[in-house]
């Protein structure tokens, strides 16, 4: 009896740690900034950014073509649409972005006019433990442009009312949720706590 009350201290724990670690990375959610239009002109990425959540341990994926860039920024910076003073530069691309700790993060792209014309990106990430809702900020663009007024480049298609697809093996009501795989290893962990503590 006393063998069996000290095991179950002991895997008690070893059981909600491994379930934590089971747990945080299923809930993390893979954004593909723009959807299927990706970075490039012509998209209102405040309102993209404002039906997300973004949490802790997310990601976001850039995809663009060789005429774009991805550059972080500050938000003095964002507001004035130079990217003079970035914080890293990508153009490789399809660049993948982890967000690693809460707080405000921006981007814009490093080509002239293209910032200005609204290709820019404000992300609020909220700790993974949040239950609040995440609220990006949406900056009023400087110099009077606004994101309704693309660049003449503008490769935005021409049937902007197609919906999204949705991501493969997602609960896509929520942006968030379980696949398959990860819902059959919380299924036996779960079963291994009842085990456990029965």
């Amino acid at each position: 009896m006393k063998v069996m009350a000290c095991t179950r201290r002991v895997l008690l724990p070893l059981f909600l740690v491994a379930a934590a670690a089971v747990l945080t990375p299923a809930l993390a959610t893979h954004y593909t900034v723009g959807d299927t239009q990706g970075w490039t002109t012509g998209v209102d990425y405040d309102t993209w950014a404002s039906s997300k959540s973004f949490k802790v341990g997310d990601t976001l994926l850039f995809q663009y073509s060789g005429l774009h860039s991805v550059d972080e920024v500050s938000k003095s910076n964002y507001d004035s649409c130079s990217s003079s003073n970035a914080i890293a530069t990508n153009s490789d691309g399809s660049t993948k972005i982890s967000l690693d700790a809460a707080g405000s993060r921006y981007f814009i792209c490093g080509t002239p006019t293209h910032c200005s014309g609204g290709m820019k990106l404000a992300v609020a990430t909220t700790s993974a433990s949040s239950g609040a809702a995440n609220s990006p900020a949406t900056p009023t663009p400087s110099g009077g442009s606004s994101n309704s007024t693309p660049p003449s480049d503008s490769t935005t298609p021409s049937d902007t009312n197609t919906p999204p697809a949705a991501p493969s093996g997602k609960n896509t009501a929520s942006g968030r949720g379980f696949r398959v795989g990860e819902a059959a290893v919380l299924g036996g962990l779960i079963g291994l706590g009842i085990a456990l503590v029965g």
